[in-house]
């Protein structure tokens, strides 16, 4: 049963860096990944590339062919894509089913939140065995302005409406929110999405007019209760594992383990466990627990990056340096040895 995750977003959010560092991440855990490129324009792909829809149909090609502007494109592109799914299923099935996939899918948000053919083609992934989850990414700067949060919220919503995935809304570049203004309230206001009245001031100095309209949006959001945000620091390895771990449970794969996983000390075997994988040694109580972990408290990751931002930074560096004269002085220590002999 092959797991993966839909890597969905507004342009600039950050998708293609976050393929690349979890390629990297899960290349240093030692767990098989492939990174799937769905978007027809990207032509700076940072990643190595399992499958590229470029071979199947490009932008430009049909921009050039059909009169098309850049967004048009895009959705002729998908509709392309969904009507030749067989090639998309082939090469996927050239991967293997051990193989975690990461599906790098367009910046066009109408794709994830209104046009059929990304959801057609997630519906027949799901009916070919893959268990997905998506990963919206959302830039954080956005939670420094009380009216870009709520479109932020909105957006969330509409994408988890549309999908119908397990969903995962993410702050992506949080380490770069300082650089747009305080917030008005802590880290977790924004990312438990807690109640919305205390925005009517900010969203009437900046919309007076429209302040009842506001209102009703954010009282819409509240009602459905869904959208909620975890925290992304791409180049900070505790927010990558954190993240990691979210998704893991979202998607499923921390319920089945590979086959060749080594079983914990103390475990005893069900017998005849009824999953098409074997799950033999009761993982449900750790697995659905709190995360623990650097960074997985919200408190944690406004220290981090907003409240002693500078000072982390200075502590990290000396750390780095610490380490690297540890290395030095051990490949010294070799140098000296085989000298010796």
């Amino acid at each position: 049963m092959p797991f993966g995750e839909i890597v969905c977003g507004s342009p600039g959010s950050g998708k293609s860096t976050y393929c690349y560092g979890k390629y990297q991440l899960f290349s240093a855990l030692n767990r098989p990944i492939a990174v799937v490129n769905l978007d027809p324009a990207n032509d700076n792909i940072p990643y190595p590339c399992a499958v590229d829809v470029s071979s199947l149909i490009t932008l430009d090609d049909v921009m050039e062919e059909h009169g098309l502007g850049p967004n048009g494109g895009m959705l002729y592109c998908m509709e392309y894509l969904e009507a030749n799914y067989d090639w998309l299923e082939s090469r996927l099935k050239e991967l293997g089913n051990d193989v975690y996939i990461l599906f790098d899918i367009p910046g066009q948000v109408e794709l994830s939140t209104n046009h059929d053919s990304l959801k057609s083609i997630l519906a027949k992934l799901g009916k070919s065995g893959f268990r997905l989850a998506a990963v919206h990414l959302c830039d954080a700067h956005y939670i420094t302005d009380a009216s870009k949060y709520v479109s932020l919220l909105l957006l969330s919503l509409r994408a988890m409406l549309h999908l119908e995935l397990p969903h995962v809304n993410v702050l992506s570049k949080i380490d770069l929110v300082t650089q747009y203004g305080d917030l008005d309230f802590n880290l977790d206001f924004y990312t438990e999405v807690q109640d919305l009245s205390y925005l009517e001031n900010g969203l009437s100095q900046a919309t007076p007019r429209y302040t009842a309209l506001n209102m009703a949006i954010c009282s819409l959001i509240e009602d459905y209760g869904l959208v909620g945000f975890e925290t992304l620091a791409v180049e900070d390895k505790h927010s990558m594992l954190h993240l990691m771990r979210v998704v893991d449970r979202a998607v499923g794969c921390v319920f089945a383990p590979p086959p060749d996983v080594v079983a914990p000390p103390g475990t005893v075997p069900a017998a005849n466990a009824p999953t098409a994988r074997p799950n033999e040694y009761g993982l449900f109580s750790s697995a659905i627990g709190p995360i623990q972990g650097v960074r997985s408290d919200v408190k944690d990751v406004q220290e981090r990056w907003i409240d002693a931002k500078e000072e982390w930074d200075a502590f990290e560096r000396a750390q780095w340096r610490r380490e690297g004269e540890i290395v030095r002085e051990e490949a010294a220590k070799k140098s000296k040895i085989r000298e010796r002999h």
